[in-house]
């Protein structure tokens, strides 16, 4: 126990990055919403297909266009905030948001979440994952 404090007395400053580090991934794995939500791309399949859910892809109009979900609705991240009565009549239904990795779309559930949309789901790992797993993909 003794050589444990010493060690916290002479590196302090690793010390603190350490608790901080562990203080932000218990509120990531506890407390955020949005984390909380994360679907799976094989859960998100299973929400498509028996749960009607809708998916919201907010990549570029570019990266949606190289490969992206059967019938998902496209709106950018950065033009979300303006577009968000479309997605109005989906306010009931399951909405999966998706973008490359997961991180804008974890903003955009946020977003749509802060809206009162309730049954919102961020696809963990984004399409990248989706991809990985086999699942089909259309190409415009």
């Amino acid at each position: 126990m003794h050589q444990l404090l010493e060690f916290a007395g002479n590196h302090l400053a690793l010390v603190i990055t350490f608790f901080g580090l562990a203080a932000a991934l218990a509120w990531n794995l506890f407390f955020d919403p949005v984390a909380k939500s994360a679907v799976t791309p094989l859960q998100g399949t299973a929400m498509i297909n028996h749960d009607n859910a809708v998916v919201l892809d907010v990549r570029s109009i570019a990266e949606f266009n190289k490969g992206h979900v059967v019938n998902a609705v496209n709106i950018p991240l950065n033009g979300l905030a303006k577009q968000l009565q479309q997605l109005e009549k989906y306010k009931d239904r399951p909405i999966i948001v998706a973008c490359r990795s997961g991180s804008r779309s974890a903003t955009a559930a946020k977003m749509l979440m802060k809206q009162g949309f309730s049954r919102v789901h961020n696809l963990r790992g984004g399409m990248m994952a989706w991809e990985n797993a086999g699942l089909p993909l259309k190409r415009d």
